[in-house]
């Protein structure tokens, strides 16, 4: 959390709070600069063998480019140094990515967010195409979520699942200003299945990889 500009009681208080996250009914809230979930998913992301996220609205953090992600905390409303410092650190828990033994990726993720105008044509085209280059990887799978195909448990919000090689399964919940994870063996199971459920109506990974170069500014489509 150092890149963050988290440094010494305040790194070690938001490290301890990470390492809780399997407590029941573990919760976090928002701090200026830097969540206090944001700290627990880095310090998740970082310990997990494999990650599951549903993002029906925008795309998973692990797969935005700094320019994507700087459109976004921009229109949140944060003063210019603390977008920067957003941005810095998304982009170094990319690393997860790309390490030795990498995590396991399945990002599930609505259509609606490969079509939204975030930023300007050039920053969607950048971040589609960075999409592409992910989805090449081993360990990155992606299945796109068409619109209007009728009820199932993707529609009551996107979550995040966490799986770990010696630790408990968390669910993770991020909203505005606030996250909350969830380690209750019930819920991870729903959440499990909720998964199952969604990606039966997803389209399959080729299928998912040929829609996002359909939408690509070189092929014609209008973003």
């Amino acid at each position: 959390m150092t890149a963050a500009g988290i440094i010494g009681k305040e790194k070690q208080r938001l490290v301890e709070l990470a390492k809780h996250a399997s407590e029941p009914n573990w919760l976090t809230v928002g701090m200026p600069g830097i969540p206090h979930q944001l700290a627990g998913a880095v310090e998740c992301e970082r310990s997990a063998s494999s990650i599951v996220e549903w993002a029906p609205m925008g795309l998973p953090s692990l797969l935005q480019t700094a320019d994507y992600a700087r459109t976004i905390s921009t229109a949140s409303g944060l003063r210019t140094g603390d977008v920067e410092q957003r941005v810095t650190l998304r982009n170094a828990r990319r690393e997860v990515l790309t390490k030795r033994n990498p995590v396991q990726v399945l990002a599930l993720i609505g259509e609606d967010a490969l079509r939204d105008k975030i930023g300007s044509p050039e920053v969607m085209d950048d971040q589609l195409a960075c999409l592409l280059d992910l989805i090449a990887r081993a360990n990155v799978t992606v299945q796109v979520v068409k619109p209007r195909i009728g009820w199932h448990p993707g529609l009551a919000g996107p979550f995040v699942l966490y799986d770990f090689p010696d630790a408990p399964s968390v669910v993770h919940f991020e909203h505005f200003s606030s996250g909350a994870f969830v380690p209750d063996a019930d819920a991870v199971q729903a959440y499990r299945q909720a998964v199952d459920n969604i990606r039966e109506v997803a389209l399959s990974p080729a299928a998912s990889a040929t829609l996002i170069k359909g939408l690509m500014k070189g092929t014609g489509q209008k973003l």
